[in-house]
């Protein structure tokens, strides 16, 4: 008798991810073709939830089978009581469940951007150091298709275009190091896959506080969408991040091969060049050079595109855009300058 479909369904998941991750790992540049790769080291971000457990698990049962090392890391943010103690359960789960290497690793939550942003960004942090030490090829994240429709659904509220919409990529960061096996699963199949595998799991009360975000939309926006518009609002939500992410890999293509066609023999951005591309285009242009010149990506908003386009699109004298990070863009001589300061 086979497992589960709750388990098999994410064994699968995580042995394509795996295959992935091996196919990559046996063509990195300057190794003899005749030379078999070492076997790759692949981590877990796991927070004891049923999400990340229910992926640890995955990968402790397929990683032996596939040739693959597998370990985990556990990040205490330090947000709650005993959270520390809490942390040090979950690696020794992550043991028990014949993970190696696994490590616990505190981060202090800054301010910026908000609680939600603070603590992904030191999580995110934490976890690029933790697979630097260890040479891990990738780090696993437990994001589901129901993760997605709220990712979906935050950018629709902030307005950011069709890069926001796009939601959370099956494989991000520098080289691919992350991979989100889960993206296509709800978050109720790894849920069961916990219980049928009597998988101890932490509900964070963070999730369920109405303080934060992603907890009100969690617990009352989606289940207010779907008893307006019917179920299958969230799997709506995540195809559309698919359409959007194709849509939008394709118009950052489009800007990158225009880029160098409005630039003068100094560098220097031309505004009658710039107003002849196509405005999707145009716009991704001008974040590219805002970004290079110092602004936070995180903070960059279409508001400040938008105040930036009329620059070109609606020229009147007016003054320099101040954008995040303290960068400025102003017209002069008919070129378009952004620069820190």
């Amino acid at each position: 008798m086979g497992p589960h479909p709750a388990v098999a369904a994410i064994r699968l998941a995580v042995r394509r991810v795996l295959n992935d991750i091996l196919d990559d790992h046996g063509r990195a540049p300057g190794r003899p073709a005749h030379e078999p790769p070492p076997s790759p080291l692949v981590l877990v971000a796991c927070s004891g939830g049923a999400d990340s457990m229910a992926l640890a698990s995955a990968l402790a049962f397929e990683a032996p089978r596939l040739g693959v090392r597998a370990g985990g890391v556990t990040v205490d943010h330090g947000l709650q009581a005993d959270s520390d103690l809490r942390a040090a359960e979950v690696a020794s789960r992550l043991r028990e469940l014949g993970l190696e290497p696994v490590e616990s690793v505190a981060v202090t939550v800054g301010r910026d951007g908000g609680p939600e942003a603070a603590a992904r960004d030191a999580r995110y942090a934490a976890l690029d150091a933790a697979a630097d030490r260890h040479g891990a090829a990738a780090v696993l994240l437990g994001h589901t298709r129901d993760d997605q429709a709220e990712t979906v659904l935050l950018g629709l509220a902030r307005g950011s275009g069709i890069r926001s919409l796009s939601g959370m990529a099956a494989v991000s960061g520098a080289d691919g190091r992350y991979r989100r096996p889960f993206l296509r699963l709800d978050r109720q199949t790894a849920r069961k896959a916990c219980m049928v595998q009597s998988l101890p799991v932490w509900d964070d009360p963070h999730n369920a506080d109405p303080a934060y975000t992603r907890s009100r939309l969690r617990h009352e926006g989606l289940p207010a969408l779907e008893k307006a518009l019917g179920k299958g609002v969230v799997e709506a939500l995540a195809r559309t991040a698919q359409l959007s992410r194709d849509d939008a890999d394709a118009l950052d293509a489009w800007a990158g091969r225009a880029e160098a066609g409005v630039r003068d023999a100094d560098g220097r951005l031309e505004c009658a060049a710039l107003h002849d591309l196509p405005p999707a285009v145009r716009r991704r242009v001008l974040r590219r050079a805002a970004i290079e010149a110092g602004a936070p990506a995180g903070s960059l908003f279409a508001r400040h595109i938008e105040e930036v386009d009329r620059l070109i699109t609606g020229w009147r004298g007016q003054g320099a855009i101040n954008l995040p990070g303290r960068v400025v863009a102003r017209r002069q001589g008919g070129r378009l300058v952004i620069r820190q300061g």
